[in-house]
């Protein structure tokens, strides 16, 4: 776990995720991704220099009779980690939606139940899952398909709902994250959704894979191209050595000064 949260905590303290007294609802899907998150910060929690409090909730899309909630209440009782279901008929909306893009649907209403969700239980962030894949992923479906240079940020605060938007895997490779999770023994669940496989972003997927085969500095530069510049949507620039060292200062000093021997 060493080697595991020193990437997430390089990623909470360059991007300012977590702030004393946070309290955060985790993203729960079931799959690799969202277990190896949910596993990854009660490790955290329990060294942390800012305390926070954490909880997890899982969405039942209705793509699927079968919604594992039990399987997925106790995978977060042996973490000490409160649990939270809901339903939202996803299937419904996308027909109601008429959109070309249902994989835009389902996010648009899953993010919004989370949103909600995390509102009404008093939580004030919400992590998710995402990694570092899925960054170049949304900068590469941006640029083909929408003609703009932009993908999600790390940290995003959400005006309407008042509710910031965390992404602590982001300095993961999914193929890491998949072999730690493989490690680890943590059984995902298989992904009930229809499109899964067939989609725009699987095409991207499968073109990255086939560009690492053939050099592998294709990913670095698009990783790269994710930091240029200040434009509207991309990383603020990498901070040198003195400033993240700065900030991980601060971070262990307020450890000290709040919890004395």
């Amino acid at each position: 776990m060493k080697k595991i949260s020193s990437r997430i905590w390089r990623a909470i303290i360059e991007f300012d995720m977590i702030q004393a007294n946070d309290q955060i609802l985790i993203g729960l899907s079931g799959g690799k991704d969202s277990l190896f998150l949910t596993y990854s910060l009660a490790h955290l929690r329990q060294h942390s220099g800012r305390p926070f409090s954490m909880a997890a909730c899982t969405l039942d899309t209705r793509f699927s009779d079968s919604f594992p909630r039990q399987e997925l209440a106790d995978f977060c009782r042996q973490l000490a980690i409160p649990f939270y279901s809901s339903p939202v008929d996803i299937p419904a909306a996308i027909a109601a939606a008429k959109s070309p893009d249902p994989c835009a649907t389902c996010a648009y209403f899953r993010r919004g139940a989370l949103n909600r969700i995390a509102s009404e239980h008093g939580f004030n962030k919400v992590a998710l899952a995402h990694h570092h894949d899925d960054a170049v992923e949304t900068f590469l479906l941006g640029l083909f398909y929408a003609g703009r240079l932009k993908t999600f940020l790390p940290k995003t605060p959400q005006e309407r709902s008042g509710v910031t938007i965390i992404r602590p895997l982001i300095y993961f490779r999914e193929a890491e994250i998949t072999a730690n999770s493989e490690r680890l023994n943590l059984k995902a669940i298989k992904n009930p959704c229809p499109y899964n496989g067939q989609t725009k972003r699987q095409e991207i997927k499968e073109m990255l894979h086939a560009l690492d085969s053939k050099d592998p500095e294709y990913y670095r530069r698009f990783s790269a191209a994710m930091r240029s510049g200040g434009a509207t949507g991309l990383w603020p620039a990498e901070p040198d050595r003195h400033t993240l060292k700065g900030r991980y200062l601060d971070f262990i000093d307020y450890n000290k000064n709040n919890n004395p021997l």
